[in-house]
């Protein structure tokens, strides 16, 4: 049984979100949370709902050992505030959208992922790498893995006031 969960959210939850998941969930195995900790990812919209992340993403991820082939993309939902303990933005489009999403009693379950576990990269936000080069999703999976390192530190605090 979890006992914490994280969910990362952009826009077609094809890039940024399912990359956020795979980083961080290898992340949580190595720090031996695997067992504890729930990771999952998700889109605003529908767009590419069921579809594979984006092939730039994948590869980029693997060149640094990370797996995003079992991420299928899917539709946040409202019930997400209730399913998970954090719902993380990507950037502040995602987080706006979510936040109209959410309902009164989650507020301090959304979080925007650079701002809230990162700020020392000195930017708010994950951009869309889709319709740039491979430089932007190499930089995208930098920003994740900084951020990702912090949230596990930040996930060990929150278990460890369980």
């Amino acid at each position: 049984m979890y006992q914490y969960s994280v969910l990362f959210v952009c826009l077609g939850n094809i890039c940024r979100s399912p990359t956020a998941e795979g980083v961080f969930q290898h992340k949580v195995n190595e720090a031996g949370l695997g067992d504890v900790v729930k990771v999952d990812s998700a889109g605003t919209s529908a767009f590419h709902v069921g579809e594979s992340p984006d092939e730039r993403s994948v590869q980029e991820a693997k060149k640094a050992g990370y797996h995003l082939s079992y991420i299928r993309s899917r539709k946040a939902e409202a019930k997400d505030f209730v399913d998970f303990d954090l719902v993380v933005a990507m950037d502040l489009e995602n987080y706006h959208n979510l936040s109209l999403l959410k309902t009164n009693g989650y507020e301090n379950k959304l979080k925007l992922f650079i701002r809230d576990f990162a700020p020392e990269l000195g930017i708010e936000e994950v951009p869309d790498p889709y319709y740039g080069g491979a430089k932007g999703f190499t930089d995208v999976l930098n920003m994740i893995e900084v951020a990702s390192d912090n949230l596990v530190e930040f996930v060990k605090k929150e278990l460890n006031k369980t």
